[in-house]
């Protein structure tokens, strides 16, 4: 390869570095609610995320204490958006 080539092809990486940078910085942050640390949750923390997913149904589905507004994302995947920290 020239230097020419060489030159060119490292100057388009830094570019294309930089604009996925600057793309990464200017993201919006997380809006979406982390599972609480409650007592009511303390025991999702250590389970499996699949396995805890099938048990929030018990108070997050209709007619239960803490129901989900109808327009919530599909149900069936909790923790894909719900993060546990």
């Amino acid at each position: 390869m020239k230097k020419d080539t060489v030159l060119l092809l490292n100057i388009l990486f830094v570019a294309l570095a930089g604009v996925i940078l600057i793309f990464l910085f200017n993201a919006p942050e997380v809006t979406t609610p982390h599972v609480p640390k409650d007592e009511n949750h303390q025991k999702f923390f250590t389970m499996h995320k699949k396995e805890a997913e099938k048990q929030c149904e018990q108070c997050h589905a209709q007619g239960k204490e803490y129901p989900l507004s109808e327009d919530h994302p599909p149900k069936y995947r909790c923790l894909l958006c719900h993060i546990r920290k």
